[in-house]
């Protein structure tokens, strides 16, 4: 059974940092793609960063493009997201879910995902 479990969210002002953990487990780690999604209340969940967890390509959305990035640390079977030069408009829940291959689909097209954490909340103030 595979399961994603996130961790590190919390409250900062803006400027500064936040780095959210993403714990996998239940599947081979080594293979697949991870993403973060992020959501705000009446908002569709869009996506944030992927990375390939085999040859480490990743992608990220134009919106964090400079201050947030992507790692994986495979001896833990954890991908990372670390966030710096936060904004308010960055406050959300964060998710984290895997998909089989980053070549499935679009990058951020949901419907590729098959698996999804619980979620961290995020919130950065002015």
């Amino acid at each position: 059974q595979v399961e994603l479990a996130e961790s590190g969210g919390g409250s900062v002002q803006a400027g500064g940092s936040l780095r959210l953990s993403c714990a996998a487990s239940g599947y081979i780690f080594s293979k697949g793609c991870m993403g973060w999604f992020r959501q705000t209340p009446g908002k569709e969940r869009e996506g944030v960063a992927t990375i390939d967890n085999a040859g480490g390509s990743t992608n990220y959305a134009d919106s964090v493009k400079g201050r947030f990035t992507i790692s994986q640390d495979k001896a833990k079977n954890t991908v990372s997201l670390q966030m710096n030069s936060l904004k308010p408009e960055d406050t959300a829940i964060y998710y984290c879910a895997t998909k089989f291959s980053c070549l499935n689909g679009a990058t951020f097209d949901l419907r590729y995902y098959n698996y999804w954490g619980q979620g961290t909340q995020v919130t950065v103030s002015s």
